[in-house]
């Protein structure tokens, strides 16, 4: 969490001239709005460098933008120039992000460079200690949003996952995602390879590091055309995907897309394979 321990170098009058970085930005829904003009937003600036004695370091303005994100370019050009300027002024702090995550990255960013920022109609001065309490409090109502969000998606998901909805992951070997029908489909190829470790794992009672050697030695590749280790092997093999089932956390939904392995194959196998360790001839 950002903490500002005491005044930042950049707004110090008295030891020296203070060098300002205007930024002034309006997006499409703006133009239209008294008081939102690229020139009044100018002008307030500059009278209030003015007033301060603040000389203007550069002046950057991002016409037509959103301030939902950083993608702007004069955005980005003023904070790459950050060695150029002491202090970040602008008219409202609207201006500069209309995203609470945004805008805390930013003053944790002008914290590391020792840089301040000042909106000119706001109380809202890093520079002195309201404006420190009150950036502190913005960043802890934005970790608020940002873990209520979580919450609401992660319940979202679950209910999701409970009516067995397809909640996407990336193709395990042996499927693959048909986009028209919303689900996983089989890969014959990749398929039979899934048989041939369920067979040798729980019936010939192969290692998996074993069975990862034989069929690197044999040339088959990997969903993603690598080299099996004994993890690949032992997800195959644990996994309920192969049997017709989603699985997300503690959720298993079966049924939900067609079945390599008989479903209950993995559970019936597990059984004949404990009694076997327990044989005396095993």
């Amino acid at each position: 969490m950002m903490r500002f321990a005491g005044r930042p170098r950049a707004v110090d009058e008295g030891s020296r001239t203070i060098r300002a970085a205007l930024y002034t930005r309006v997006s499409t829904e703006d133009q239209a709005k008294e008081g939102f003009s690229l020139r009044a937003q100018r002008s307030r600036l500059l009278a209030y460098c003015k007033v301060r004695r603040w000389i203007v370091a550069g002046e950057y303005t991002d016409d037509g933008h959103t301030g939902r994100d950083v993608k702007r370019p004069a955005y980005q050009r003023m904070m790459q120039e950050a060695d150029a300027w002491d202090v970040l002024l602008v008219v409202k702090m609207d201006r500069i992000h209309r995203n609470s995550k945004n805008f805390m990255l930013m003053m944790e960013e002008l914290q590391k460079r020792g840089k301040d920022f000042v909106s000119a109609t706001e109380s809202f001065d890093t520079s002195n200690a309201i404006g420190r309490f009150v950036v502190d409090i913005i960043q802890r109502i934005a970790q608020l949003e940002s873990e209520q969000t979580g919450e609401r998606v992660h319940a979202g998901m679950r209910q999701a996952a409970e009516e067995g909805r397809f909640l996407g992951m990336s193709n395990p070997f042996g499927f693959r995602f048909d986009p028209k029908r919303g689900n996983l489909v089989i890969v014959r190829a990749e398929a039979e390879i899934v048989r041939e470790i369920h067979r040798r794992y729980f019936e010939e009672r192969w290692s998996m590091r074993a069975i990862a050697e034989d069929l690197n030695a044999r040339g088959v590749p990997t969903k993603r055309g690598g080299r099996w280790s004994k993890r690949q092997i032992h997800r195959i093999v644990h996994s309920p995907t192969y049997e017709g089932t989603r699985h997300w956390e503690d959720v298993l939904t079966p049924g939900t897309h067609p079945a390599i392995i008989p479903a209950g194959t993995r559970k019936r196998r597990r059984r004949r394979r404990r009694r076997k360790a327990r044989s005396p001839d095993a």
